[in-house]
């Protein structure tokens, strides 16, 4: 194969699975590619799977192959995923250890650091990457989650310098933008709308993001009828689970079963620990405050 047409085979893999096209990430030929690309490839398509709520069948996959720092890296996401948390981070842990500068390691070993609420060990890890938007885009979520959008922006405008029409920085600084708010909010919802009307790139991520723009932007009924539509058309995908049960909340919805069908498809997912969490301290207030009857 054309090393030029390789490229853009890899490329359009990788676009594919980081606008939420897993079937189709899946489904592609990786036979006319290098062995490094078919490695780059297979990754994607065992990534692909987790996301499908297939980290079980990953596991097995994967299994004897540990030698390969990608694909443990894959097996540690795998084990974070069907809730082995143990195996999993000890597993992230030794990778980031020995295989620091590994592309696949730094993302996929920081995404097992920050599940398990180790941002700094994750962001240490993912700083070691060289131009690896990936690692870039990791690192911006991480700073939301810590609520440094200044940090994030700065991520994003840094990476904007060598990498201005790539499709994770455009989601990048769509996530920071929905952060800062505002007119914010507009410019991000276009980029989402954008996505999610291409047929190159139409998936559940698109729709996903474009419907958060909507919640943000007051239009709950917009937000509802794309997430419903999405669902019905990819009923197993796990972010359009989770932000329906969000939706729900808000409209004030029972989300039972859809909380049930999130559990059945990745239980260590972060909006099911969340609630869990709150659950719990719930409890433990409600216990504080029992009534009292005197005899």
């Amino acid at each position: 194969m054309d090393p030029f047409s390789a490229e853009g085979e890899l490329l359009n893999i990788h676009n594919a699975f980081h606008s939420g096209q897993y079937q189709n990430v899946i489904d592609f030929d990786a036979a006319a590619l290098s062995s490094d690309n078919q490695l780059t490839a297979r990754v994607l398509k065992l990534r692909a799977q987790i996301a499908l709520g297939q980290a079980s069948e990953v596991l097995a996959d994967v299994s004897g192959e540990e030698a390969s720092p990608d694909l443990a890296a894959v097996k540690a996401l795998a084990q974070q995923t069907t809730g082995d948390a143990e195996a999993a981070l000890q597993l992230a842990q030794d990778l980031a250890e020995n295989y620091p500068d590994n592309g696949t390691v730094e993302v996929l070993a920081g995404t097992v650091l920050q599940a398990q609420g180790r941002s700094e060990e994750a962001i240490a890890l993912l700083s070691k990457h060289q131009g690896n938007l990936e690692a870039v885009a990791l690192i911006v979520q991480i700073h939301l989650q810590q609520n440094r959008s200044d940090l994030a922006l700065k991520e994003v405008q840094a990476a904007k310098r060598w990498a201005q029409d790539s499709l994770l920085v455009n989601l990048a600084e769509s996530w920071v933008g929905m952060r800062v708010g505002g007119e914010k909010y507009q410019s991000a919802f276009y980029v989402f709308e954008e996505l999610a009307s291409a047929p190159s790139t139409s998936a559940p991520l698109s729709i996903v993001g474009q419907a958060v723009a909507e919640l943000h932007l007051g239009r709950l009924p917009e937000a509802e009828a794309a997430l419903t539509a999405a669902l019905e058309k990819y009923p197993a995908d796990v972010e359009l689970i989770a932000n329906t049960i969000v939706l729900n909340v808000l409209a004030g919805k029972q989300t039972s079963d859809l909380e049930s069908r999130l559990q059945q498809a990745q239980p260590s997912h972060a909006l099911l620990v969340d609630i869990q969490e709150k659950s719990k301290f719930f409890d433990g207030a409600a216990a504080k405050y029992s009534p009292r009857v005197s005899s």
